[in-house]
């Protein structure tokens, strides 16, 4: 077994590791808008969230987080150690951490009778990532051991693929304003789930529900 990382490389791969959490949470916020901004256009589902089930509200950061482990790589491969193994735990964790964290917190949520609140999605999101990331910095600081690719191209494949062809469970589900509606993978009709104003080539627009679209819902 080799020797742990550093002091100082624990500190430079610790902000990276921050960077990373604020990177995620402001790319994969866009990408819960890009589908709708792109006009539905199909190839931006592989990235993109395409409807409002759990599954969608996770891959959203995956791409992100993937990109920003692709990015360090270049810059910390000389410090850091089981890097690959690192970043796919946090790829799998954030979205696990999420999943636990969300469906605990709409339990309460409906036990109690009360409204979900956007605040704290939001920072269910924040937490979410902020675990997955704290995971890889732990696991890159460590002495190392044996690891490979292979973690990170099978979880590539599979939020690659899901939005195509989604399995007909609770996680894939359409969950519209905290309500599942029995939709999966790319709607048929996206006009009551806009966001944005829509203007057609004549002119006219159409009204979107605004980012806090559920706000108004009963």
């Amino acid at each position: 077994m080799g020797a742990s990382t550093p002091s100082r490389g624990r500190l430079t791969l610790a902000i990276w590791e921050i960077g990373t959490v604020i990177w995620v949470c402001v790319a994969g916020s866009a990408l819960h808008f890009a589908f709708e901004l792109s006009e539905y256009w199909r190839p931006m589902a592989l990235f993109a969230a395409v409807n409002e089930s759990a599954w969608e509200h996770t891959k959203m950061y995956f791409w992100p987080g993937l990109f920003a482990a692709l990015v360090q790589y270049t810059y910390t491969r000389g410090i850091a150690n089981n890097y690959w193994i690192g970043k796919a735990l946090a790829l799998a964790i954030t979205p696990v951490a999420i999943w636990i964290i969300y469906f605990s917190y709409m339990g309460w949520v409906v036990a109690s009778g009360g409204r979900a609140s956007l605040p704290t999605m939001l920072s269910i999101m924040v937490l979410g990532i902020s675990l997955g990331q704290a995971t890889s910095w732990f696991v890159l600081t460590r002495p190392p051991f044996r690891t490979d690719t292979t973690r990170v191209a099978a979880l590539t494949a599979v939020f690659a693929t899901f939005s195509f062809f989604p399995p007909k469970i609770f996680l894939f589900e359409n969950f519209f304003c905290y309500q599942y509606t029995g939709e999966y993978g790319i709607l048929p009709d996206y006009t009551p789930y806009r966001v944005f104003v829509r203007v057609d080539e004549s002119g006219a627009a159409t009204e979107g529900g605004g980012v806090n679209y559920c706000a108004g819902r009963p």
